[in-house]
């Protein structure tokens, strides 16, 4: 429940019952369901589940939902600078990942109201006794948009050739080697696949949701390599080119302006009426540049749909009676927001650090990142930020994961507690100024990503809350795309406060970050084909917990290993995590079918969404 830290008359408005979860076992592989999320000023119903049917030997995917009108456009927005690719398997920001999202599905999904995986290509799927065999069966008949069959071998092509491969992203291969191997991939027949996983693997009914590939499609920049498939599917690539299985195929997209989407004709869901879906002719993604842009143009009627700031939710709801839209509460945000501290102490080909040497010490000092955080006024941030529309955070699950440690105990600010930790490793202030004890003036860059207003003004209180104890912070929002570079490739960075995607259900898919050879293990990002002796103990720690918890089969067993890495987040401050905010949005009351989740968001469900008379 949201901290009562706001006005007493939104409070009453806003709070709903949040997500709480159970536990379902689905043979000895662990799947979990969880409650319809969130609250809202609109009334919620529970999502009515699409149902398999077959007519003329066609296998489609049947809409529950009430029956709507086709025809016209839902135009949604993206912040920053537009995706950098349509390749689902070549993306590696939320951006392009949505966009590919919307044109390639998988084999699975996610149920918006239980979490249990299910069917989408696939028209059903089985899981053996025990546990490390899946056997996928497709629907048959149902076509990519050129008119193709979708079939068995487009989803070994996929797995096999792509995906295990190592092409593009390597994220799902990389969360997938299971003591050094890779699970396998075979065709039993033209609509039934085998997959077999060294182990039982609890995350790897999830991981089927991987968007499929049309093998007669992407064959060739897979022939052509790393570099060709690289650059396959690039923003420049004509949209009339594109071989897509979602709901929507691309139309146009102008750089930096807007990305247009068009139905696909051959899509494999049909309403109850036997109709092919999706309802709308188009469905539109705007390039807004930053959050206040993204704003100005809902007030202008140019989008439909809007997550709104914590700062502009009072305005809305006061405006909503009276307006085209309402407000939906999705609970607390499945993501996490941080800030953290390079602790890479390596050299480059030149023989320099990448990190200042002086920085890097403070970095890697335990007592300097405890009392940076100590430091940190979150409470303060969740009321003037998010206007109390939240609550501190201090671990690296979500506050609606199922997997929360519930005993890690939250702390207010406590600056006295600060300069103790500081002054046990010998820093001091002299005029107002830290210094450590060599006499260096500490003082540091600290990134964002710039047209973010919320993550901007979140620098600004940190930059004031580490100035209290003398820290000199010189704040740089930079373009996302550079931030990254920092990141990942120069790791030329001192801190930075950024924010990661999860999933309430499966802490595996933060294994990029937390095992010490992650490709996003960006606090101490070790470089290629480098020895272990620059991990550092609870390091080795995290590996294990990720690679255990991944193996355990019962939930009770997962858990375990999943409050244990938390704890050691917790006390280790690699990531110093800020609050967790929870998720408004607007949407215009026009549009029926709407089912929000605080799973899947409000327009997941977008081929069944329709806009009303």
């Amino acid at each position: 429940m949201i901290r009562r830290v706001f006005r007493v008359l939104l409070v009453i408005l806003l709070i709903g019952v949040l997500c709480k979860a159970c536990l379902v076992k689905d043979s000895d592989i662990i799947t979990e369901t969880r409650t319809s999320s969130g609250s809202s000023s609109a009334e919620l119903t529970s999502y009515p589940a699409p149902e398999n049917v077959t007519i003329d030997g066609i296998d489609y995917l049947e809409s529950q939902a009430p029956v709507g009108n086709f025809g016209g456009e839902l135009i949604a927005s993206t912040i920053g600078e537009g995706p950098k690719t349509f390749n689902p398997f070549n993306s590696k920001d939320n951006t392009s990942s949505t966009m590919a999202g919307v044109m390639f599905d998988g084999l699975l999904t996610t149920n918006p109201v239980t979490g249990q995986p299910s069917p989408k290509l696939a028209k059903s799927y089985e899981i053996s006794p025990d546990g490390k065999t899946y056997t996928i069966h497709l629907r048959r008949g149902i076509k990519w948009s050129d008119g193709k069959p979708i079939t068995a071998d487009d989803v070994v092509f996929t797995w096999r050739d792509i995906i295990f491969a190592g092409l593009g992203d390597t994220s799902t291969r990389d969360s997938l080697v299971i003591d050094d191997k890779l699970p396998t991939v075979r065709k039993i027949d033209d609509y039934t696949v085998e997959f077999t996983t060294p182990k039982p693997y609890a995350p790897f009914i999830r991981m089927l949701s991987a968007s499929i590939a049309p093998k007669h499609y992407f064959l060739s920049a897979v022939k052509g390599g790393a570099e060709t498939f690289d650059r396959f599917l690039g923003t420049t690539t004509p949209p009339k080119d594109i071989v897509v299985s979602g709901a929507f195929k691309l139309k146009e997209y102008v750089p930096a302006q807007r990305v247009v989407f068009e139905r696909n004709p051959n899509y494999y869901e049909i309403n109850k009426e036997k109709q092919k879906l999706p309802y709308l002719d188009r469905f539109i993604y705007l390039i807004v540049g930053d959050l206040n842009n993204e704003v100005l143009k809902f007030e202008a009627k140019e989008l439909d749909v809007i997550s709104l700031q914590g700062s502009k939710v009072a305005r809305y709801k006061s405006l909503e009676a009276h307006s085209d839209f309402k407000l939906y509460n999705l609970g607390p945000a499945t993501g996490t927001m941080y800030l953290s501290m390079n602790l890479n102490n390596r050299k480059g080909k030149n023989g320099k650090f990448y990190v200042n040497p002086t920085k890097q010490k403070w970095f890697q000092d335990l007592n300097f990142r405890q009392a940076v955080d100590y430091a940190i006024d979150r409470k303060n941030m969740v009321f003037n930020i998010a206007n109390g529309i939240g609550e501190p955070l201090f671990t690296p699950e979500s506050l609606n994961s199922i997997y929360l440690n519930k005993n890690i105990k939250p702390y207010s600010r406590n600056l006295e507690k600060s300069r103790e930790l500081l002054k046990k490793s010998g820093f001091y202030t002299k005029k107002g100024k830290l210094y450590d004890k060599d006499g260096n003036r500490v003082e540091f860059d600290l990134y964002t990503n710039a047209g973010n207003t919320e993550r901007e003004a979140i620098g600004v209180m940190v930059k004031q809350d580490l100035e209290d104890l003398g820290m000199k912070v010189n704040f740089k929002p930079i373009e996302f795309n550079s931030l990254v570079n920092k990141l990942v490739s120069t790791f030329d960075w001192d801190m930075v406060i950024m924010g990661l995607t999860g999933s309430p259900l499966e802490p595996n898919g933060g294994k990029n970050v937390w095992l010490s050879d992650g490709r996003l293990h960006m606090f101490n990002m070790r470089l290629p084909d480098e020895g272990k002796d620059k991990i550092l103990p609870w390091e080795k720690e995290l590996d294990e917990c990720f690679t255990k918890g991944a193996l355990a089969t019962k939930f009770e067993d997962r858990k375990k290993y999943y409050d244990k890495y938390q704890e050691i987040v917790y006390l280790q401050k690699p990531f110093i995590y800020i609050y967790s905010p929870v998720i408004i949005v607007a949407i215009r009351d026009k549009f029926k079918n709407i089912y929000p989740s605080g799973l899947n968001g409000i327009i997941y469900n977008i081929e069944e969404i329709y806009r009303g008379k």
